[in-house]
């Protein structure tokens, strides 16, 4: 059996966004997704506090811990693999966080194109 490897948005392998904090849907430091993923974790983000401060006013509270979900709470500058919607509507509304671009699943492509993402590129 031959296990398929994930590609980020440059066409290479995914490279892990964050052990810590845990990420990814399957908390595998990755972006990686399945089609039991809703949410489409695919883009792996580097909050700001402008940007936790949007995702709160939205409904999704990514500051307070969630021990019962293994879910520290994110502080400015931690990895985060988000949702593919929430980055766009983040996006629409100015305040879109920095992203990783090898930590970024090729999924994300089918919605967002490249050359946006590359504006986002933190280039450390």
């Amino acid at each position: 059996m031959q296990k398929d490897v994930a590609l980020n948005v440059l066409g290479q392998p995914l490279v892990p966004c964050s052990f810590e904090p845990l990420t990814g849907f399957f908390r595998d430091g990755c972006c990686k997704t399945n089609e039991e993923d809703s949410g489409s974790h695919l883009v792996c983000a580097i909050v700001s506090d402008a940007f936790l401060q949007f995702s709160l006013a939205k409904g999704n509270d990514l500051i307070t811990a969630r021990p019962d979900y293994q879910f520290p709470g994110l502080v400015a500058g931690d990895q985060w693999c988000l949702c593919l919607n929430r980055w766009i509507e983040a996006f629409q509304a100015n305040c879109a966080p920095m992203i990783k671009l090898e930590s970024t699943n090729i999924k994300a492509l089918e919605i967002v194109p490249l050359n946006i993402l590359e504006q986002y590129s933190n280039k450390d």
